[in-house]
């Protein structure tokens, strides 16, 4: 996966949710009930969908006690029993594939603004599975070292010697990819040693477009700036290359 931009992606996303922290901590709290629902547990360790959000939240540096009151909240009260996930996908200006990660207790309702999104800025939603055949599902963690000193080979040693399937440096962080069930066991192995700048399950393109037309990227970031903003958008993956 050398050559891989997902990191451009990240900067952005985490100047984002640090302009938007309580926004970015109410779509993973939100996440994170649905995942005490769906796994049938508040704890973590018997919970492998709950434990992948609260890997998320840690990197996010949501605190641990709007952690716990989250998942004893989706335990107490039966809270996000009407959420359900759904994924759109579609494709941007110039055939830039992308993919919506939705949580909504209104399928049709969040469909017709992901459509509207799409269409306003000069791309279109397309059938189920239409761009999800060139993504790869795979954990990303990524370490931040623009600020730390970490030892290169040593991160990368304990990354591999977790599970984890590849290790690429890059420009002030390390990326370390894993498949989706390793992802859990990788992250307990990592957090208590280095600082995550992300941690989650993505969609990983295996190629990338190159958008060059000002106009073009004005409308797709402006499209992926909305989506961001949208409160029933959890996720939104794409394969431009930055």
């Amino acid at each position: 996966m050398s050559g891989h931009s997902k990191w451009h992606n990240i900067q952005k996303t985490k100047g984002a949710a640090d302009a938007k922290r309580s926004q970015v901590f109410t779509k993973i709290a939100r996440e994170m009930i649905v995942a005490v629902k769906e796994g049938g547990s508040g704890d973590p360790s018997m919970n492998s969908k709950l434990a992948t959000v609260v890997a998320k939240a840690k990197a996010a540096n949501m605190p641990n006690d709007n952690i716990k009151r989250t998942i004893e909240k989706a335990l107490g009260s039966g809270h996000g029993d009407n959420y359900e996930s759904v994924t759109y996908e579609g494709y941007g200006p110039q055939g830039v594939a992308v993919i919506v990660d939705a949580m909504t207790d209104n399928r049709n309702r969040t469909a017709s603004e992901v459509r509207h999104l799409f269409d306003k800025y000069g791309g279109n939603m397309g059938a189920a599975g239409c761009v999800s055949w060139s993504f790869d599902k795979k954990g990303v963690i990524i370490i931040d070292n623009e600020d730390e000193d970490y030892d290169e080979d040593t991160v990368m040693e304990d990354a591999l010697e977790a599970g984890a399937d590849d290790f690429i440096p890059e420009e002030g962080v390390f990326e370390i990819y894993t498949s989706p069930d390793t992802f859990n066991e990788v992250c307990a192995a990592l957090e208590g040693k280095y600082k995550f700048a992300s941690a989650q399950i993505e969609m990983v393109p295996q190629n990338y477009v190159k958008l060059t037309d000002p106009d073009l990227i004005m409308k797709f970031e402006k499209m992926l700036d909305l989506m961001e903003d949208n409160e029933d958008i959890q996720n939104v993956w794409h394969n431009r290359d930055e």
